[in-house]
């Protein structure tokens, strides 16, 4: 056999083998991801979040992080029924992504109008807990994951509970419990539906919208999620979260 002929089999061997090889490693890279997401996962289905990147980003830019974790079933039920009113109306009845709110969504975007987002609280919270901020095709892929585990494997007064502790409620201020000490000089134990209402309409940029005093659009918008307070299913509210 001529040496070329043997020295490009040999090559052709080589490059087969490499490829295996960083073929298995990524199906062991797959796998342990796999496995430690969902580990991950069920931790914090009975474990609160110590912390998550978006705090740690708040230490990096030499902030004091304020938060102060309190039980769904402590937290005035204004302001779970205000969350909901505000971003996610369908939370209860979803397995993590409201297919209407992203078609008309992705309509009313395409047409030029204000750009609106679609994402549920069940998203929020995998992007909260296990997420950093910010845009991009990979992370977002990774919040369609993390937002299907939590769907299967927490309930949903667990997704509520995590999602008001560790929700941005103001710089450096995480949870509602610490927005409302911080808005309102008092525990979120006892939110009036307009208090609960504020919290909420901060929710979407906390950095932005003062929760004391609001005025222009955030002021419009509280006075509207205070409206739907009073419209929201309370009975179907209640069996999905505190029954």
């Amino acid at each position: 056999m001529p040496a070329a002929m043997a020295w490009g089999r040999k090559r052709r061997g080589a490059k087969r083998t490499g490829l295996a090889r960083a073929g298995a490693w990524i199906f062991r890279a797959i796998i342990a991801f796999i496995g430690i997401s969902v580990v991950w996962v069920l931790i914090y289905r009975f474990v609160p979040p110590p912390i998550t990147l978006t705090m740690m980003g708040e230490w990096t830019q030499g902030r004091s992080v304020t938060k102060d974790w309190m039980p769904l079933s402590r937290i005035d039920r204004n302001m779970a029924r205000a969350a909901i009113g505000a971003e996610d109306s369908r939370f209860c009845s979803h397995w993590g992504f409201d297919l209407d709110a992203i078609r008309d969504a992705a309509e009313r975007n395409a047409a030029g109008k204000r750009l609106r987002g679609a994402s549920t609280i069940s998203q929020q919270t995998a992007k909260n807990a296990f997420l950093w901020q910010g845009r991009s095709w990979v992370r977002k892929g990774l919040e369609v994951w993390f937002t299907l585990l939590i769907e299967a494997m927490w309930p949903k007064h667990r997704i509520m509970e995590v999602y008001l502790n560790i929700a941005e409620t103001g710089i450096a201020t995480y949870g509602v419990n610490a927005g409302a000490k911080r808005y309102f000089g008092h525990d979120a134990n006892r939110l009036t539906p307009m208090e609960a209402a504020r919290i909420a309409a901060v929710l979407p940029q906390p950095k932005k919208r003062p929760g004391i005093s609001p005025s222009g659009f955030t002021r419009r918008y509280g006075n509207s999620i205070a409206a739907r307070i009073k419209v929201v299913q309370r009975d179907r509210l209640d069996a999905c979260l505190w029954r």
